[in-house]
């Protein structure tokens, strides 16, 4: 329909109000304008009471939405208020812009957009009329300010003349402002591509509740800026948006677009025989081997579930996960390929990042008006609820790497500087990779001396593997054919592609390219994780309960003794627990079973065989991963801290180094060991030497 007048649009939406929106006026009117200063219109509304109305509110967005605010003024309310700065959001459009797809058709027009908040600035008074007060003659000139440039009158009303000016305060009218950078969400992205942001300006009653990390969707005017200064303004222009309105999002993975041929192609594939070693054979196919540490990972893919205590703790369900290897063993790759599958996920590189890029920051640039300290969401946090791969660890800095400590075990990251308090969400599982100290492993060294990591950190792993690179004839063997055939199939492919010439058929390409595929397409895996995260939440049976618990106590029994070291600690019953959850879910299944506890025991055994077995004695150990000092290595400290102490009282220069070593090994310590621990309590300044080849403890 065609409108003649301005007053037939404010007629109509008045008509609206009454058709739909009779209750909701009702209670603005009611707690206006302190408890709430806007009424929400769902644009499906607007659509069946007129198609064409809310379509030309789409298009010419700033005026329809003067009219809509209009005739909220005008409508006949029950109760005398009056909604003179009552404000009208529409919310709900039918379809959401990818950031990436704005274009300059879309200049003027309300569209939708959804991500994560990267930068928020603080909620800021802004001037939108100014009363100006002429310090000659007194007149006030008033001059309504648009975004850009502060405008002042070029001349008094009153008395002509150019000022002087001074805003009066009390005449003028402010309202409260905020920018947010929105930034695409991880999910919506295919890997390799560069997230791409767009500032929104808000404001009154919608600012101050999001913050950075906050996963959104925003709904506002698309308006362009002009690059360059006053004197060389450039053709290009930027463009942001007034926003409209804006939704916080907690729902997990919104953008993953799962279709009902896909929910039974996932239900088909969960009831397969075969699931698991699927799984494992599409994790990585180009790398040969590793079932196991595969396995793991499609655990730390699913993750087990958060719970929610009534006392308002949380535990967490969120899998972390460490890889140490030699050098040449494919761990950078493997964490490349979870990036592609995982449904939410950020790479980064440890020697590229710090602690601001990896936790959060908060930073002084122009991103608000003036120098303004605004909070920066770092990887950890916009990998909230995905996955966040951050390879060569062991390259990160040593204070970058502390900043870790409370995003992997609270998942929170708390920020405090210039002023600013705050705590992001990083609710993230962490797959790590990293290299020993030395560049490879040295097998006649404890494995947790050439962990060049903080004990405090890799505590907090639920799993850490060692992938070491020894020569074996067999499985070289099978490595070398497994590489040699990746890369035929490779060349094949490629050489079908470019080649015009190519005498290789279709059939042969497939043939060889079939035995390098995964098993299981990485588009449906991604669904499929998004798809059992959204929907399984599994509880644990009275069997798998006894299961996991009996594994525990009898491990703990081991180290009863007096002289045994702590074989595991309580951390790992957690982490069992999150991995059966993680192995139910795999399946789609709302139980833990005896088989999901028994499959999770053995990960969790072969991982403590792995890093927590005390090389001299052969059993156990929690504190080699845990305190990063093995039972025997602390025992050994003692004694010898004991040896010098007793030889310091007959010796007056303090205890001789070679009478040291000898009574050492004369209570059974090999030389090397009494050397090499000597040199260490030195280095920690436990132990110092008043003379040359002499000894005092400190």
């Amino acid at each position: 329909m065609a409108y003649a007048e301005d007053t037939e649009l404010v007629d109509s939406f008045e008509e609206f109000y009454r058709d739909y929106y009779r209750n909701e006026i009702g209670e603005l009117a009611q707690k206006y304008p302190t408890e709430q200063k806007s009424l929400y219109v769902d644009w499906e509304d607007l659509y069946r009471f007129d198609p064409d109305l809310a379509d030309d509110f789409q298009n010419h967005p700033q005026q329809f939405q003067d009219y809509a605010e209009e005739a909220l003024r005008l409508y006949d309310l029950p109760v005398d208020v009056k909604l003179g700065q009552a404000h009208v959001r529409v919310r709900n459009l039918p379809e959401t812009t990818d950031i990436r797809e704005i274009r300059a058709d879309h200049r003027g027009q309300l569209i939708s957009v959804q991500g994560i908040v990267r930068k928020a600035t603080d909620v800021r008074p802004k001037i939108t009329q100014a009363a100006f007060e002429c310090q000659r003659c007194g007149t006030l000139t008033r001059i309504p300010q648009q975004t850009g440039d502060f405008q002042e009158p070029h001349e008094c009303q009153g008395c002509e003349r150019q000022g002087p000016f001074r805003v009066n305060f009390d005449q003028s009218e402010f309202v409260d402002a905020q920018k947010i950078r929105v930034q695409e969400s991880p999910e919506g992205l295919r890997g390799g591509e560069t997230p791409q942001a767009i500032d929104v300006n808000i404001e009154d009653d919608i600012t101050g509740a999001v913050t950075a990390g906050d996963h959104v969707r925003v709904a506002g005017i698309l308006q362009l800026d002009q690059q360059g200064g006053d004197r060389d303004k450039s053709p290009m222009f930027d463009v942001y948006m007034d926003g409209i309105t804006v939704e916080i999002e907690d729902e997990q993975f919104e953008e993953m677009d799962i279709t009902d041929q896909d929910k039974r192609k996932i239900v088909a594939l969960s009831e397969e025989s075969d699931l698991y070693d699927e799984m494992v054979g599409a994790i990585a196919p180009s790398i040969y081997g590793y079932e196991r540490q595969k396995l793991a990972i499609i655990l730390q893919l699913f993750s087990g579930v958060t719970k929610h205590l009534p006392d308002e703790s949380r535990i967490r369900g969120d899998l972390h996960m460490l890889l140490i290897g030699d050098p040449g063993t494919g761990k950078s790759q493997i964490l490349s390929y979870i990036k592609n599958i995982a449904p939410r996920s950020v790479y980064t590189s440890g020697k590229g990042s710090s602690s601001a890029g990896l936790t959060a920051a908060a930073v002084q640039d122009d991103f608000g008006e003036g120098q303004q300290w605004t909070l920066e969401a770092g990887a950890l946090v916009l990998a909230d609820q995905g996955i966040a791969a951050v390879d060569e660890l062991d390259k990160m800095a040593a204070d970058d790497r502390s900043a870790m400590h409370q995003a992997l075990e609270q998942q929170e990251i708390s920020i405090s500087k210039a002023g600013i308090n705050a705590t992001l969400k990083s609710r993230c599982s962490l797959l790590g990779a990293a290299n020993p100290k030395y560049g490879r492993f040295d097998q006649y060294e404890p494995i947790g001396e050439q962990i060049d990591l903080e004990p405090a950190l890799i505590s907090r792993f639920d799993l850490i593997f060692t992938v070491t690179d020894q020569p074996d004839e067999e499985e070289d063997r099978n490595l070398a054919e497994h590489i040699l055939q990746t890369n035929f199939a490779g060349e094949l492919h490629t050489h079908r592609v470019e080649s015009n010439t190519s005498n290789y058929s279709d059939d042969e390409v497939e043939n060889v390219t079939d035995e390098v595929a995964p098993t299981i397409e990485p588009e449906l895996l991604r669904k499929y994780v998004a798809y059992a995260k959204r929907n399984c939440y599994p509880t644990m049976t009275e069997e798998a309960r006894a299961e996991i618990q009996e594994f525990y106590v009898d491990l703990r029994a081991e180290g009863a003794d007096e002289d045994a070291p702590v074989p595991v600690t309580a951390r790992k019953l957690e982490a069992l627990v999150r991995l059966a959850e993680a192995s139910a879910r795999v399946r789609l299944s709302d139980k833990v079973t005896v088989e999901d506890a028994r499959r999770v025991i053995d990960i969790v055994r072969s991982s403590m065989e792995d890093i927590g077995v005390d090389p001299e004695t052969g059993e156990l150990d929690a504190d080699i991963v845990e305190s990063g000092t093995s039972k025997s290595q602390r025992d050994r400290i003692k004694n010898i801290k004991g040896l010098i102490d007793d030889l310091a009282t007959e010796y007056d220069e303090g205890a001789p180094i070679d009478v040291v070593i000898e009574r050492a090994e004369e209570i059974g310590m090999d030389e090397s060991k009494a050397e090499h621990e000597i040199e260490k309590l030195k280095q920690k300044g436990e132990v110092y030497a008043p003379s040359t080849d002499h000894l005092r403890t400190t």
